[in-house]
């Protein structure tokens, strides 16, 4: 009987080290990648993370064994081996990785060829009961090779600013001792661009002396406010740790929501390609299907996740898809979620704007005020869905369950889903330029859940 490997998600690997995950464990999963969608040569790489090296090695050594030549190319984000494994005509790729987790966490991100998701139906499932079952006969000979894709991968991101016409901009960036510093630096140097750049935090330091890098987390975003307002900067930016995910700071220091964000990068796309479709998950919608009717484009709405959203997005060509987690993802960079491309297209869009970023957002705040998501752990989340549902669906004007109950109440409209992994349950709501009723609403949903 063979023993569950409970590092092994819904898309990826992920777990504490020496408890869910370890470099015995890695080597299995190689061996069993290289079975699955093998032989044949397969991208990896690695974050900053003490353990991320050993944990390499490892998957390196499973994929030779199963006669698989593996290219390391060493630290770098996630997006890097995506690029890579679509540049290099790899079979597949694998990203050491634990993102923005605790330091006692690490992972492994994997696609196919063509930087394609890997879920359960599309190879995952057999290379977790493969793994698991760890019956995979004599090693073969393998190869290992150095490999180094990154002024390509610079040259390509670099083509998503126009570069004529900019005016000059102060922009504070936080690598938060992730991955983050080495790949922006290359960056940079690339950009022919009147930008000043302040970098903090931006040497690559497993230990993380400043902490974990998720700016996601409040208690973790005064840092970066402060130092835009020390350096006068024009916009802040800071990464994950292997910075598939950016966020960013306006001139006065305040985080911008995510959902805002969205609809940031919708303009800039719409700007680029009139027309063109944009995908958006369906939590907070009301401002980005304005800016995007605005703009000229069709809005498309997809289930949350990345999977979803990228099939979505091939399905319809789409330009653009966007979360409100902070996941982007573009067309052209193989449907793939990017931090680096968000960043310079921001930038961008502040560069040809003649008012702030506090501006732009400002305004879509006040026609389109948002809760965020707010996550509720109680005991009973099927309850509180079906108390909520017997109160308001009555009087909804829209009833959607494409991804939970969103019901659009004509002023407000509220999502609620419950989490695929926790007991949560995830409240957004958003009114039509109501600050008071979003308020209200938001206590008077949340007094009903919390009884549960």
């Amino acid at each position: 009987m063979t023993k569950p490997l409970t590092c092994f998600k819904s898309y990826d690997v992920r777990g504490r080290l020496g408890v869910d995950l370890d470099d015995t464990i890695a080597y299995r999963i190689g061996r069993a990648f290289g079975q699955v969608f093998g032989p044949g040569t397969f991208v990896t790489g690695r974050d900053v993370r003490e353990s991320s090296a050993s944990l390499q090695d490892a998957l390196i050594a499973g994929l030779m064994a199963q006669g698989c030549t593996a290219l390391d190319i060493g630290l770098c984000g996630t997006e890097e081996v995506y690029f890579a494994t679509d540049h290099l005509n790899a079979d597949g790729g694998l990203m050491v990785t634990a993102s923005h987790n605790p330091i006692d966490y690490n992972g492994i991100k994997m696609v196919r060829q063509g930087a394609r998701p890997i879920a359960a139906d599309t190879g995952l499932a057999q290379v977790q009961a493969l793994a698991e079952a760890d019956d995979f006969g004599p090693a073969q000979p393998g190869a290992r090779e150095q490999a180094n894709p990154r002024a390509a991968y610079v040259a390509h991101v670099a083509g998503y600013v126009d570069t004529g016409g900019l005016r000059p901009l102060r922009i504070l960036v936080n690598a938060g001792n992730g991955a983050a510093g080495p790949t922006f630096d290359a960056l940079a140097d690339a950009l022919e661009v009147p930008w000043d750049w302040l970098r903090m935090h931006h040497t690559p330091d497993g230990t993380f002396p400043n902490g974990i890098p998720n700016p996601l987390l409040a208690d973790n975003q005064p840092i970066t406010s402060a130092a835009v307002l020390r350096e006068r900067a024009d916009l802040g930016i800071a990464w994950d740790g292997d910075f598939d995910r950016c966020f960013f700071f306006d001139e006065t220091g305040a985080f911008i929501d995510g959902e805002y964000v969205v609809a940031l990068l919708a303009q800039a796309f719409l700007a680029k390609e009139p027309g063109a479709r944009i995908v958006y998950d369906p939590r907070v919608i009301w401002n980005t299907q304005a800016v995007v009717a605005a703009g000229g484009g069709r809005a498309i709405m997809s289930r949350t996740g990345h999977a979803h959203l990228k099939a979505l997005m091939r399905e319809h060509d789409a330009a653009y898809g966007g979360e409100m987690s902070a996941h982007h993802y573009f067309r052209s960079f193989m449907y793939c979620d990017s931090g680096m491309i968000p960043a310079l297209l921001v930038a961008e869009l502040v560069a040809r704007s003649d008012v702030p970023l506090s501006k732009m957002v400002a305004d879509m705040r006040a026609a389109f005020p948002s809760s965020g998501e707010i996550n509720f752990k109680i005991n009973d989340v099927e309850g509180a869905i079906a108390a909520f549902e017997a109160r308001h669906l009555p009087r909804a004007n829209h009833v959607d369950r494409l991804d939970g109950l969103s019901l659009d109440m004509g002023q407000w409209r509220v999502n609620l889903r419950r989490s695929n992994t926790e007991a949560l349950l995830r409240l957004n709501v958003e009114t039509r330029g109501d600050r008071a009723l979003l308020d209200t609403k938001v206590a008077e949903i949340s007094d009903m859940i919390t009884g549960f």
